[in-house]
């Protein structure tokens, strides 16, 4: 009976201690949340129209895709800041002679290449030393400054470059990507194009080639972060880029969710796009401008010679609505030869000089271009002023040809569309100036010099199109590449944007936009002004793709 009484005891304990813990898990559990975080993994997929050919920034030039990829895998001595001012990269710091002839850099300490191997002024040297080598297919004008440079090394740390003249512009050309010596040295210059390394390329930029990939097969490419260069970690570990045939396959593989971004929304592209409903579009400027060149040569319209026509047909340009009509508001309206972040860039001067809409016509009556009663065309001396227009056909160019064509129309100035049907078609008239009026898109230099495309001696040898003839303003341009310092080279290019705003050679229309299709997939991804690729991956370490559940106490507001 006892026994049996010890057991009804112990039952009933064992009962009332699961009681407890039920009530006491019902207690804790009624302190607990669970909340979605985000977590690492995945893979960030973004799409391209084209192929890489060579992943090297000795041999990228003549490429875009290539340009593109080197940027995130290479490093030069220098980069550029977003006033077009160059500051260290490679070299932690230059000195320039005071003779203005010799460049000495030095390195950052600790440099290494992707591989772990230590960076140097030996791969510096070998590098540009490439450049200069005949039997390195390099493009010409690349050889030809790098050819005219003698190359010293002082030690690991210091490489010095001594210039046959003073010329600023040479800084520009150290932003070059460095190639690693111990991996080429051995590699005949001739046989460089066609080597192995530009397919699993080593370089020492915040981005490196994941291992063991044939990316000429599969079409895709996997970069992952440098960890030098992303220090914190990152939450995606990988970056895919996928190379499409056309802009249809990419925007069917966006929309499909195949990949997470578009490098590059075309204009052609931009309506399609944005209908994706998963899409995020970054619009920024881009550092490139279209310009109308004016004939000055014997081969262009007499009429062109006179500046009171060519500031008569620039002042009757209504940017804005250009912008608005043919690019469907996809460009930034901008007026001279230089881009609004560059240190050379005074849009007083243009001010000064008042040429605006309200004189265009009395610009052209002064000038002799009369506009008969009754008649649509202006007249001189029995001829009609008619005007051949050289574009390229291109959508965006052919419609931007039609507005300029439309706006001179109502200033009395017939314009024949003449098109080029490719660049090399393009080339070739721009060379024998066989245009009157022609519209170019331009890439500017970072640095200011424009003596390549201004001066008389590029007339001759150079890419002066429209054989503008001005002394002073050649001058001008002559003396600023010679000087270095900033403060000193500016008076040399307010000189030349007085004569350039008062003579009018060109007419720039519209700066450029970039735009960047991001998947809402994307989380916590946010893009700034991006002036050169790697620019688009400043927040990556912040991005996520993943979420993972995790159990945490609530707070009072959680849990009410």
């Amino acid at each position: 009976m006892k026994l049996h009484l010890r057991w009804q005891l112990l039952l009933a304990l064992v009962g009332f201690g699961l009681i407890l813990a039920i009530l006491s898990f019902q207690v804790q559990s009624a302190g607990l949340c669970t909340t979605r975080v985000p977590s690492s993994g995945g893979v960030f997929a973004e799409g391209m129209v084209g192929a890489p050919q060579h992943l090297n920034p000795l041999l990228s030039d003549a490429f875009p895709v290539d340009q593109e990829l080197v940027n995130l895998l290479f490093d030069g001595l220098v980069q550029y800041d977003h006033a077009g001012r160059f500051i260290p990269a490679l070299a932690e710091n230059w000195t320039v002679s005071e003779d203005g002839r010799s460049l000495q850099f030095t390195l950052r300490s600790g440099l290494v290449w992707h591989d772990g191997e230590p960076l140097t002024t030996a791969d510096v040297a070998f590098s540009y030393g490439l450049l200069q080598n005949e039997a390195f297919p390099a493009a010409a004008p690349v050889k030809a400054l790098w050819q005219t440079v003698t190359i010293n090394v002082i030690d690991e740390r210091t490489i010095e470059f001594v210039l046959a003249e003073p010329y600023a512009p040479f800084l520009e050309a150290t932003m070059r990507g460095i190639v690693p010596a111990h991996l080429l040295q051995d590699v005949p210059p001739a046989e460089l194009a066609q080597h192995s390394f530009n397919q699993q390329p080593v370089g020492s930029g915040p981005w490196r080639i994941a291992p063991g990939q044939d990316w000429a097969a599969t079409r895709s490419l996997r970069l992952i972060p440098n960890p030098l260069s992303w220090r914190e970690g990152t939450q995606i570990p990988a970056l895919d880029f996928r190379f499409y045939p056309d802009e249809e396959s990419l925007l069917t593989a966006f929309a499909n969710g195949d990949i997470q971004a578009i490098n590059s929304v075309s204009y052609n592209l931009l309506p399609e796009v944005t209908a994706v409903p998963q899409a995020r579009l970054f619009t920024t400027v881009a550092p490139q401008y279209t310009q109308l060149i004016f004939n000055q040569s014997e081969t262009g319209f007499d009429a062109l010679k006179l500046a009171e026509v060519r500031r008569g047909l620039a002042a009757s340009i209504n940017r804005e609505q250009l912008v608005d009509r043919a690019l469907n508001g996809q460009g930034v309206p901008l007026t001279g030869p230089y881009l609004p972040d560059s240190w050379a860039n005074d849009q007083t001067v243009f001010a000064a000089a008042g040429v605006n809409g309200a004189n265009a016509n009395e610009l052209l009556n002064s000038a002799g271009w009369t506009l008969p009663e009754g008649a649509s065309v202006r007249q001189a001396d029995g001829e009609s002023f008619v005007l051949r227009l050289l574009a390229l056909d291109t959508a965006v160019q052919q419609q931007v040809a039609q507005e300029v064509a439309a706006q001179w129309a109502q200033l009395g100035v017939e314009t024949v569309i003449e098109t080029a049907v490719s660049i090399t078609d393009l080339r070739e008239k721009l060379a024998v100036r066989d245009f009157d009026v022609v519209l170019v898109d331009i890439t500017p230099s970072i640095d200011p010099d424009l003596y390549d495309f201004w001066s008389q001696e590029a007339i001759i040898r150079g890419q002066n199109y429209g054989a503008w003839n001005n002394r002073r303003a050649s001058e001008a341009l002559e003396a600023a590449r010679q000087t270095w310092a900033v403060g000193d080279r500016r008076p040399y290019y307010n000189t030349f944007l007085s004569i350039y705003a008062d003579q009018v050679p060109a007419v720039t229309l519209y700066q450029h936009v970039y735009t960047y299709a991001l998947s809402s997939e994307v989380n916590q991804a946010e893009i700034g002004p991006i002036y050169e690729p790697r620019d688009r991956y400043q927040t990556f370490a912040n991005w996520f793709l993943l979420y993972r559940d995790v159990t945490i106490s609530c707070t009072e507001e959680a849990g009410s």
